[in-house]
């Protein structure tokens, strides 16, 4: 099963199986790692923000628009930033890393 590993605010790395079809998102629920997510993945809110190490973000496919936009909203927005809830888990996705920010922003 791939795996991917979550870098939370304090620097700690947390490596997690990480089920072929599951959000990044999800995959941190599945494994109690701390992500907002406050509108369950229906891109209405950018909660679950996540910064995309440098070597994986050409790896994963374009940010749609509607993404983008939402993360407009996010705290801490960098040129490698991502909805969690937009990048799906892929074979080829095996090992992917991504930073959790130190704060979010809820509009809701």
């Amino acid at each position: 099963m791939p795996k991917m590993t979550f870098i939370q605010p304090d620097g700690k790395r947390v490596e997690v199986e990480a089920p072929v079809g599951l959000s990044v998102l999800e995959i941190a629920h599945k494994h109690g790692i701390d992500i907002e997510g406050a509108c369950e993945g229906s891109l209405a809110c950018s909660t679950c923000h996540v910064i995309v190490d440098p070597a994986w973000y050409g790896k994963l496919p374009g940010a749609k628009p509607d993404e983008e936009d939402m993360l407009d909203l996010a705290f801490g927005l960098t040129k490698t930033s991502r909805l969690g809830c937009q990048l799906i888990m892929t074979p080829a996705l095996d090992g992917l890393v991504v930073s959790l920010p130190t704060a979010t922003r809820n509009m809701m």
